[in-house]
């Protein structure tokens, strides 16, 4: 009887350890910043056994026999990748997160118009890689566009802007092709293989930077689509602003030597498109590129307002940037 009543108290003990293990958080306390959060990477392959020790030891588990436990109990896949501990949590938690698959990523958002070097800083400040490194693959890997547009000198153009979410380790080549998958999607639901697509893209690049009205996208692609018929300058600010970002002498504004830049990318000096996108583009400016506005004019200008307005004749034009600058000198009321 005794012997029973031993066994009896063993058993209950062991259920009670276990219940602990699994049932009463453990792991970095509440509150924990992210620099000093726990992160576990599980490599692919990794069987049960080793990601349970792996787990202890790093803090996140009591016990790693708690975690066979729970495997044997609920059974599931195990999915690789890293996982971010920054609060207390159950093994049982634990475990359902390993099954999910609720690996930490971190969130990177493009704007349509970010250009190369607004992408880099943007991967910089997400932690991701350093800005350099960036820039240095989206010159290095143009094998990831050369069916799309053979010979470009870099990315530009090619990374569809959208909101990303990308491992801690993921590599710089790994970030861009991600961004050219993206963009390959889109060009095939648009269609855009059916049109010389390179000009497209870098049309659509001109339109975006231009104007931020969806609305009035078509009508800028249609005065585009007039100069260039006519062999006139394009003569477009966001053009001259690459080209000294290229030179690497962008100072925040354009001034007089800026439009004298004999860079292929200077629009008031050269008639035709630039030779490459100046940004990447989003789907309301590849559409404009696409179905541009039928229309005479061949000028626009901002309002006050923000929105633009359009001319077909050069005198036309004049009266609507005089009428922008007075609007712009006058003494607010």
């Amino acid at each position: 009887m005794k012997f029973f009543a031993s066994l009896l108290l063993l058993a209950l003990v062991v259920a009670a350890l276990a219940a602990y293990a699994i049932y009463v958080p453990t792991g970095p306390p509440d509150g924990t910043p992210d620099s000093s959060a726990i992160y576990v990477d599980i490599a692919p392959g990794t069987g049960t056994q080793a990601i349970a020790a792996q787990l202890e030891q790093a803090g996140v588990l009591r016990s790693r026999y708690a975690f066979d436990l729970l495997r044997i109990l609920h059974g599931g896949r195990l999915l690789a990748g890293e996982y971010r501990f920054n609060r207390p949590a159950t093994a049982t938690e634990v475990y359902a997160r390993i099954v999910r698959g609720d690996v930490y990523t971190i969130a990177l958002t493009i704007p349509e118009g970010y250009n190369l070097f607004d992408i880099a800083q943007a991967v910089e400040s997400a932690g991701l890689a350093s800005r350099s490194s960036l820039l240095a693959a989206a010159h290095t890997q143009t094998s990831l566009i050369a069916d799309l547009a053979p010979g470009a000198p870099s990315l530009e153009g090619y990374l569809f802007p959208d909101t990303y979410r990308f491992p801690r380790h993921t590599t710089t080549t790994q970030i861009l092709a991600a961004m050219v998958k993206r963009f390959r999607q889109t060009a095939a639901q648009l269609n855009l293989a059916a049109t010389d697509l390179p000009r497209t893209v870098i049309l659509a690049s001109l339109i975006e930077k231009e104007v931020s009205q969806d609305s009035e996208r078509p009508l800028v692609a249609g005065v585009f689509i007039n100069r260039l018929a006519q062999n006139m300058p394009l003569a477009t600010d966001p053009s001259v602003i690459y080209a000294a970002l290229l030179d690497h002498r962008y100072r925040g504004a354009i001034y007089a030597s800026d439009l004298q830049n004999p860079s292929a990318y200077n629009t008031y000096r050269h008639a035709g498109l630039p030779p490459g996108p100046i940004c990447n583009p989003g789907v309301a400016a590849l559409k404009a590129a696409l179905a541009p506005a039928h229309t005479d004019f061949l000028y626009f200008v901002a309002d006050a307002q923000g929105r633009s307005r359009f001319s077909a004749t050069l005198k036309e034009h004049a009266n609507q940037v005089q009428t922008y600058r007075r609007a712009v000198r006058k003494p607010a009321h």
